[in-house]
């Protein structure tokens, strides 16, 4: 994949100590992947941390083998090349990079969320895909992604080496996930993983058809049990598990229905995750029988509380800077707080989340 400019040269944080090795589980979202594309890079830039897998649905999935197919060609400067060149790529622009003075000029992500949701080309986008089938358009069809999807190098995005990349997707026949990995993976996988059935046409594979990931796996946790990687999963997590506010108005509805429907698969298997550690606290099966998995969460649920489905749909070069910036910090906190607990203990209270 071709590189593009970064915002920033790469400071890694030299290593004095063993690598904390991690898995990474990265949700889809649209555009509010660009809060993951900030994750990655502020974890690329320390040398302590150490990436065995990734699973990886919708923008998960690109931004995951963006991720690996850099570290493979370039090491963890590449992946940041490739990690800000696929976000360049989804805003289409050249260079994304603004002045700090421009920043403080723009509206709050909350505000700029409320316009694009108010707009009237937005609003009829949302009316067209209520009424009319991704299918009715013919010859005229195409999917925007395809053009990103394509530009990945294969060769290392399916490679043996570096981190495992599981790719999540939805068999549209049997209503099950699939999970492509290694030789799997193809401009095809990623584009079935980021299928919206109401925009694009589902994606063929070996004579099936696949939707969107997120409806069976955002993301599937259950490729990074394997006794060869390490316990911990570190979950990027950018659609909101609660909201105070009942929705009201038709836009509010579909937005929650959204991400409830987008957080269902993961909230089953993390509930999984706490019953096999209850079996094993009581006793009820030894150690090492069943796979003990620490548990951790990047999140910031105030700033994706602002936001909607219409920023999901609406690659706004600025609120892609904000998101990331967002992500950035975020996983910067993340390790402040809980380096040391990394490949010693889970920093998500599971019994609370599900009490």
């Amino acid at each position: 994949m071709a590189a593009g400019p970064r915002f920033e040269p790469v400071v890694t944080r030299k290593s004095k100590t063993t690598p904390k090795r991690i898995n990474l589980a990265l949700q889809g979202g649209g555009a509010h992947g660009a809060f993951t594309w900030g994750v990655l890079v502020r974890l690329l830039e320390d040398e302590d941390i150490e990436i065995a897998a990734i699973s990886g649905t919708s923008a998960g999935a690109l931004n995951g083998a963006a991720l690996k197919s850099g570290l493979l060609e370039n090491g963890r400067e590449g992946a940041v090349a490739n990690l800000n060149w696929l976000w360049e790529q989804m805003g289409a622009v050249q260079d994304m990079r603004m002045p700090a003075w421009m920043i403080g000029t723009m509206p709050a992500p909350g505000v700029m969320n409320a316009t694009f949701g108010a707009s009237m080309p937005f609003a009829a986008v949302e009316s067209l895909t209520r009424m009319v089938s991704p299918y009715a358009y013919g010859p005229f069809y195409r999917n925007p992604l395809e053009r990103i999807a394509r530009q990945f190098h294969y060769d290392a995005v399916c490679a043996a080496d570096g981190p495992q990349l599981f790719v999540g997707a939805t068999n549209v026949h049997s209503g099950k996930i699939r999970v492509f990995t290694g030789d799997e993976i193809s401009t095809e996988s990623l584009l079935a993983s980021a299928c919206l059935p109401t925009l694009f046409k589902a994606v063929e594979i070996d004579g099936a058809h696949y939707w969107d990931g997120g409806y069976t796996g955002n993301p599937a946790l259950f490729p990074l049990y394997a006794q060869d990687l390490p316990q911990d999963v570190l979950i990027v997590h950018i659609n909101p598990l609660e909201r105070a506010e009942v929705p009201r108005n038709p836009e509010e509805i579909q937005n929650r229905i959204n991400e409830i429907s987008f957080n269902s698969s993961l909230l089953r298997e993390m509930r999984a995750i706490r019953f096999v550690q209850r079996l094993l606290d009581g006793g009820a099966r030894r150690e090492g029988t069943m796979k003990r998995v620490h548990v951790h969460m990047i999140a910031d649920d105030t700033l994706m509380q602002e936001l909607s489905l219409a920023s999901k749909m609406v690659a706004s070069p600025y609120l892609l800077h904000h998101l990331h910036d967002a992500g950035y910090a975020a996983a910067g906190t993340f390790l402040a707080t809980h380096r040391n607990d990394i490949n010693a203990r889970g920093t998500v209270d599971l019994e609370a989340m599900f009490s």
